[in-house]
């Protein structure tokens, strides 16, 4: 914490609550049919692993992650008003309203984006990895993982091939405790999901608080330059989303009540860093409320860019077709 500049803790803050609101935002779009869709999956509560995890990284590094993914695009810099674009279906989205809620990708910012497939983008995280080795380009690989999928037969396949080649990918596993509905004890023997590393041969980088922003690019920090000379790092990050699994599941709120309650009173990320910037920092409180107010302005602009945006053309629709 004390070799943390203050622009650098209050740039974390700014990233995690513009990626709140605009996640609230989507949630009220979605209700108003203005995004459509079979699923949109929030990431509310995650905030502080990926802007942590991003900060760690390099403009060069990759990264990559599944459909929870919008939040992750914010953190790594994609502009929001090509991302709310894409949400809608537009065509000045980031994949030309082509992808939708859960294919959010950037070239420019080396962001591989969201893949719907359950572990579907571990494989392609390997070898992204394999390729920064091949080409000995320094790079180094961050895949995100959610808890329920490390019971998928990709998660095994794609990190013990990490570990045998010696790959620069640091995988985080984003362990919210329920996968869709299902408790983590109640599909997993094994919960602590870190020491899956184990079987591997691979370097375990522990559990961290992903509720603690500064935590979390601390641990992930350490393990990208280990990833970067030596080889894969399997790091679990400690979360909670505060929404359902997808906008269908209506009951979460109800399920999850006393549990909810607890996270979003004493362990919001927003807050824990908000706490920890007004003890360091005396009188910060009015910066800080200057940029939730710049952060809801940034999503109103981004909305009414995506309703202005147009919708893409048949031609659009067959363009980039191979066959």
């Amino acid at each position: 914490m004390a070799t943390l500049k203050k622009e650098t803790l209050l740039e974390w803050y700014r990233q995690m609550v513009l990626i709140r609101l605009f996640e609230t935002r989507c949630d009220e779009l979605y209700r108003e049919k203005k995004i459509t869709g079979v699923y949109l999956h929030l990431y509310s509560g995650h905030e502080a692993v990926g802007v942590g995890a991003n900060a760690a990284l390099k403009p060069s590094d990759h990264i990559i992650t599944a459909y929870r993914d919008h939040g992750i695009a914010i953190a790594r810099g994609v502009d929001t008003k090509p991302i709310m674009a894409e949400m809608m279906g537009k065509k000045t989205g980031t994949s030309g309203g082509k992808g939708g809620s859960m294919h959010i990708a950037s070239r420019e910012h080396n962001f591989w984006g969201g893949y719907a497939i359950v572990g579907g983008h571990l494989p392609l995280a390997t070898g992204m990895g394999l390729a920064c080795r091949y080409n000995d380009t320094d790079q180094v690989v961050i895949s995100f993982i959610g808890d329920a999928a490390t019971n998928n037969g990709y998660f095994h396949e794609a990190l013990n091939m990490a570990q045998i080649w010696d790959l620069p990918v640091v995988w985080i596993i984003e362990n919210n405790l329920v996968g869709m509905g299902t408790r983590i004890e109640d599909s997993s023997g094994q919960v602590e999901l870190h020491k899956r590393a184990i079987a591997y041969g691979m370097k375990d980088g522990g559990r961290v608080d992903g509720q603690d922003v500064v935590e979390v690019h601390r641990v992930v920090s350490e393990a990208v330059a280990y990833a970067r000379k030596t080889g894969p790092v399997l790091i679990e990050a400690m979360t909670y989303r505060y929404k359902g699994h997808g906008v269908s599941d209506k009951t979460y709120d109800k399920r999850m009540a006393d549990e909810l309650k607890e996270w979003v009173d004493n362990k919001d990320p927003i807050i824990v860093l908000r706490r920890t910037l007004e003890s360091k920092y005396k009188g910060i409180a009015k910066e800080l409320d200057a940029i939730d107010k710049d952060a809801s302005a940034n999503v109103d602009e981004a909305t009414q860019y995506a309703l202005d945006s147009a919708e893409p053309t048949y031609e659009d629709l067959i363009n980039n077709v191979y066959v």
